[in-house]
């Protein structure tokens, strides 16, 4: 192995929530309300996808064109970036700057393969935008997980064939693009969820290079 990448939302800080209330107010603006169990299956999806879901949710996926879906999602993520504007260097999950620190002093390869379009900006106020190598980000692939070209890309882009990275996702559609990219697949988050990652963390504070080198 010789590169990790990683997802962002839930895996290198937890702005998972700034995204429910953004597409939670959208959608109380559109009497489509929805509750955290829906939200899960949003995560790791696009935002033009989650728009989607959200609409055929509250029976009204025909009721706008696609002009009007764009202002929608444009609108939703004008909400997000006011939130995400509080996000600081404390909001980097437990663990995560000491394993990526470990990972560049084993010589490791680290990317970022992330859903978020937002992903460089949130990773600069994390004050972590020094510890990969390459970020891969929504705004410069064509297909949303689980589709694995986001993974790919970032593979590619970090020179390291597919075979050779560790992916680390906290969603469903992530372990099943890392899987879909020839990847090994780190859940994070409720085993009994993540069922396909090859090994789960109930948490980043679980991730150390032997843990994960230990089963694989």
């Amino acid at each position: 192995m010789k590169a990790f990448i990683f997802d962002l939302d839930g895996v290198i800080t937890d702005s998972a929530e700034y995204h429910y209330l953004a597409w939670k107010a959208l959608g109380e603006e559109l009497s489509i309300p929805f509750d955290r169990e829906f939200n899960e299956t949003l995560k790791g999806v696009s935002r033009t996808e989650s728009l989607e879901r959200i609409l055929r949710l509250g029976g009204r996926e025909n009721d706008f064109s696609t002009e009007e879906k764009e202002q929608l999602a444009a609108k939703k993520n004008e909400h997000y970036v006011s939130l995400i504007k509080n996000i600081t260097p404390d909001d980097v999950l437990p663990g995560i700057e000491a394993f990526l620190s470990e990972l560049k002093q084993a010589g490791y390869k680290i990317g970022m393969a992330s859903a978020s379009k937002n992903a460089f900006m949130v990773t600069r106020q994390l004050g972590l935008l020094d510890a990969f190598d390459h970020i891969v980000d929504a705004a410069t692939v064509a297909q949303s997980k689980p589709d694995p070209e986001v993974f790919l890309k970032a593979a590619e882009a970090l020179g390291v064939e597919p075979k050779a990275c560790i992916g680390v996702e906290d969603a469903v559609a992530g372990v099943e693009a890392i899987h879909a990219a020839g990847m090994f697949a780190v859940g994070i988050g409720d085993p009994a969820v993540l069922t396909e990652a090859n090994i789960v963390f109930t948490d980043t504070t679980g991730l150390t290079l032997d843990n994960v080198l230990t089963h694989i």
